[in-house]
């Protein structure tokens, strides 16, 4: 699918520098009240739990991730676990993940690399992390801004459509929205901003008919009228457990 853009009929209005960091921030603490306890949507207890379920969470649900680790994370608990698995038992705990042999890998060298360079430990700097198998800059902000409390912008496939689809940037490349974005929005709020995106484009802005007409954002936003603009139909788009909450703060204007 390409990337979404602002295409509602506030989409060509010009904007100076100022005025969109006056509204990216405005929209940011609309979603601090829309969503004041986002969070990871990955069950962990450590920084080498959360590593390996965002490792395994590639191609899949967050909620098929939760499933496996329970089981996975009782009979692997170190990072020398990993490293010394038996690969054909280890499959056998990632087979629903999808790409489980590649996933098995990635989790036998990530163990390997952890025991051999760190101790066994999960390092606490992006470029250390980023050096580690299946280690991308996104799952090393994940695990920087969840497990050490070091701010982080995680630029996954909800991120970056939406702030392209607010018109905070139109840069494509993860990296450069990262940069953009941190422009924007004070580094203290990284770590909760990203979740909170992140939420509100699984509930609300969703890719192909985001729920417009019900969307606590939509005065700020570039997009309004790229989903139903009427509230009673929009409302019927808005998922998850915050949805009466979502529609009190949408319906109040």
């Amino acid at each position: 699918m390409p990337p979404v853009v602002p295409n509602g009929p506030r989409a060509d209005r010009e904007e100076s520098r100022l005025a969109l960091v006056r509204r990216a921030r405005r929209m940011k603490r609309c979603l601090d009240e829309v969503y004041p306890d986002a969070k990871a949507e990955l069950d962990f207890t450590n920084p080498l739990e959360l590593l390996v379920a965002v490792v395994l969470s590639a191609q899949t649900t967050d909620v098929r991730v939760n499933l496996v680790t329970p089981a996975l994370f009782a009979r692997y608990r170190t990072a020398a676990d990993y490293a010394g698995a038996d690969r054909a038992e280890l499959e056998e705990y990632l087979r629903t993940t999808g790409f489980f042999r590649a996933k098995a890998n990635s989790l036998m060298g990530l163990g390997a690399a952890l025991v051999e360079r760190y101790g066994g430990e999960v390092p606490k700097k992006l470029d250390d992390l980023v050096t580690l198998p299946g280690v991308g800059r996104k799952t090393a902000n994940v695990v920087l801004g969840n497990a050490f409390d070091v701010p982080g912008i995680t630029v996954d496939t909800h991120f970056g459509r939406l702030v392209r689809r607010w018109g905070w940037t139109a840069e494509e490349d993860p990296v450069k929205v990262e940069h953009a974005v941190g422009e924007l929005i004070p580094r203290k709020e990284w770590t909760m901003l990203s979740h909170r995106v992140i939420f509100h484009g699984r509930r609300v802005c969703h890719a192909r008919k985001p729920a417009c007409g019900a969307c606590p954002l939509r005065k700020d936003c570039p997009s309004f009228g790229a989903g139903p603009t009427e509230f009673e139909v929009a409302a019927k788009l808005v998922k998850g457990p915050e949805k009466d909450h979502i529609l009190e703060l949408a319906a109040r204007g």
